[in-house]
Formats: structure tokens, sequence, C-alpha cells
């Protein structure tokens, strides 16, 4: 038995969801001006190779397109400075740092769930996916966790638009496109420089704090620095968690007889939470830039040219993974790169699992008979470049 893909109304992107493979792992798409990875070692070698394929995707962009959004932000930054801004973070999010969490990862839960005992049907994402993650992160960063809903409202319109990126849109087309993206960030961007002014003037003990004292190779970061920076940690701090939770729910739905055995042997959770990163990858898609020619399976890649590592592709890649289309909770080895590879591994990845843990074993302990209700599907973010429910209605009594 392999995912219902096809009656979930998944974006006609994801190929790989519908059990469908490309010819080679590695093409060029003339249609979009850029070069699509689908294989699981070209991918790997791909995000492990930092100085051949380039985070900083500025190159590949006319300079007319103003990519000053990216100051600060990880995920478009290279070598020593990526690492320096990096490690300014990196101690938040220690194993210990992170187990230590744990109790109040399950208090929270418990209240979610509390909030919604009795009712013969929840909505998955609204009353636990979404808020227990942001909730998390935002008491880590600093900022008011009743925001939350402020928060939902700026990732929203981030990842609504359904269309997939082409290079070849003209110059004025993605002028308009980046400049629009960073009106849409500007609330989100005002929110979040009141807060750091706020935490100059009155230092607390939290990431916020942290971000507006530290200093880099001597220099404070600037506000674009700190807002940017800020404003990653926490949109990927909790959208990251939001799938990998709703997407477990509807994994274990979709495979009723695999859904037992992790009722039965709740030691499986964990790696039934590393199948769904797996076969749901939340983040389906990344893209980085060439620094120089690059051969990769025989093709040869030209400097300068925009990449996209498709992660969701390669982690249903069949050279690499036995039966990569069903779910399997006991998977082992299970090499997915749903959180990365290399140095821009997900910084964020023990928290999620921790997190993703947490909550389904407390959702099992709840609800045991939940399940999806017929003639009302779970809806999909509208992105190409993400795999994750927005809405999951379940059924939670028997």
């Amino acid at each position: 038995m392999t995912l219902p893909a096809d009656t979930w109304g998944l974006h006609d992107a994801h190929f790989w969801l519908r059990g469908q493979t490309r010819e080679h792992p590695v093409e060029f798409d003339a249609e979009r001006g850029m070069w699509i990875i689908t294989g699981h070692a070209e991918v790997l070698a791909a995000l492990s190779d930092p100085t051949r394929f380039l985070s900083n995707l500025s190159s590949a962009f006319p300079d007319t397109v103003d990519m000053s959004f990216n100051e600060g932000n990880l995920i478009q930054m290279d070598g020593d400075a990526h690492r320096k801004l990096r490690r300014l973070v990196s101690n938040a999010f220690t194993p210990k740092v992170v187990a230590d969490l744990a109790p109040r990862i399950a208090e929270l839960t418990g209240e979610l769930l509390d909030a919604v005992d009795g009712q013969e049907e929840i909505e998955l994402v609204a009353a636990l996916a979404y808020p227990l993650p942001v909730i998390v992160i935002a008491e880590l960063l600093g900022v008011p966790a009743s925001d939350r809903e402020l928060f939902r409202q700026w990732v929203d319109v981030l990842f609504e638009n359904p269309q997939a990126f082409s290079l070849n849109d003209d110059q004025e087309k993605l002028k308009e496109d980046f400049a629009e993206q960073t009106t849409v960030l500007k609330p989100m961007t005002e929110y979040l420089i009141g807060h750091a002014a706020e935490r100059r003037r009155a230092p607390r003990q939290d990431l916020l704090t942290r971000l507006v004292q530290a200093e880099v190779d001597g220099q404070r970061l600037s506000d674009t620095e700190v807002v940017n920076f800020a404003g990653l940690l926490l949109v990927a701090g909790h959208i990251t968690t939001t799938m990998l939770l709703g997407n477990t729910v509807l994994c274990l739905d979709s495979f009723p007889d695999q859904a037992e055995r992790v009722r039965a042997d709740r030691s499986l959770v964990p790696t039934a939470i590393e199948e769904s990163l797996r076969m749901l990858s939340p983040f389906a898609t990344t893209a980085r830039v060439t620094a120089e020619d690059v051969e990769l399976a025989g093709r040869v890649i030209p400097e300068g040219q925009l990449v996209l590592p498709m992660l969701g592709a390669a982690n249903r890649d069949p050279r690499q993974f036995d039966r990569p289309q069903e779910f399997d909770p006991a998977r082992d080895p299970n090499p997915h790169i749903a959180f990365g590879r290399g140095a821009h591994f997900c910084l964020g990845a023990p928290l999620a699992r921790l997190e993703g843990r947490i909550a389904v074993n407390l959702l099992l302990d709840r609800f045991p008979a939940m399940r999806t209700i017929p003639g009302r599907p779970p809806t999909f973010m509208a992105s190409p470049d993400m795999t994750g429910v927005n809405a999951l209605p379940l059924r939670v009594t028997a």
C-alpha cells in the first residue's frame, strides 16, 4: 500500500509522492532555467559540498534584484560568516538544553489537548501541531506566545504562492516578486525591530537578547541582521515541527496496520517520525548556486547556475531505499535527508524530534481511535517547496 497522494490535491510539482521518478538524477529544467537534482546520492553530494554549491543565491539573480532581506539569514550564508552567526545560537539547541525542555513540551501538549477534550472531532493543526511548536520557539526567542496568530498570518502569506519559481521570468517580474516578498515581511520586520529595541533597553535571558548583544569579529549585528536572524528562528523554528506532526499522524492513518504496530510498541514512535520525515519531507526543496563547473552523475553543471536539490524526491530514491513508497515505522537504516545535511543541517532538528516524540505519544494515549474523516481530506500547504498539511480533520472518538 502507498500513500493516497492523488486524492489529497497535492501540488503537481510533487511527482515523487505519486510514485514517479525522473529519467536522470540531475537534469536541466529549461522552462525554469535551473538544474533539478532528485537522486539521493546526488542531493547528498550537493548539500555536503559548501565550497562548490553555495547557499548565497544572490549571484544567480540580476543586479536589479534587491537581496538585502537575506542579510543575517543563515539559510543564505556561506563559509566563516555562516559558521560565526550560527554559533551565536547553537548552544540554545544542544542535546542537553533541548532535553531539558521535555517537561515544558509535555505540559503544553497536555494543556492543548485538554482544550479539545470531549470533542468528537478536532482539526489537528489548529489544536496542536501549530500552537505547540510556536509557543516553544516564542518562549525561547523571547516574544509573546500569545501573538501566535500574528505569526501564523505571516507564515501563511509567505508560503501561499503555488507557482514554482522560474529564472526565465523577465527581470522586471523578478524584481517585482522580490519587492513583494519584502513588503510581505514588513509587518514581521517591524514587530521584531520593536522587540529588539526593547531588549537593548532591558536585556532578558532569551535568544533575542543574545542576538542584540552578540558581536561577530568585534562588530554588533545590524538591525537588519538581527531581525532576519530572529525571523528565521521564529518561522523555521515552528513550521518544520508543525508539518512533522501533521504528516506523522497522516502517515499512521494511511497505514493502519503499521499504526497498530506503533500503538502496541511505543519504542517505534521515534522511528515512525523519521519515516514520516522521509515519506513527507516538510521542506521538499532547497536551493544552491554552483561556484564553479561541477560534474554530478555524469552531467556538468556550469558555474553560476541555480540548482534545486529536491529533498523529497531524494528520500524516495529506489536506489537508496527499499520499498520507497511504503511507510515502515521500523525502517532501519533510514538515511533520509529531510533536515538537510552538512553545514546547513537544520539547527532545530533535535527540538523538532523531541516535540514530535512527546506529542505523538500523548496523542496516541489520549485518542487511541483517532482517524481521518471520510469526505474531509487533509489540505496541504500551497507552496511547491513544502510538503505539509495545513489542516487535518480527525475524528477522535470511537
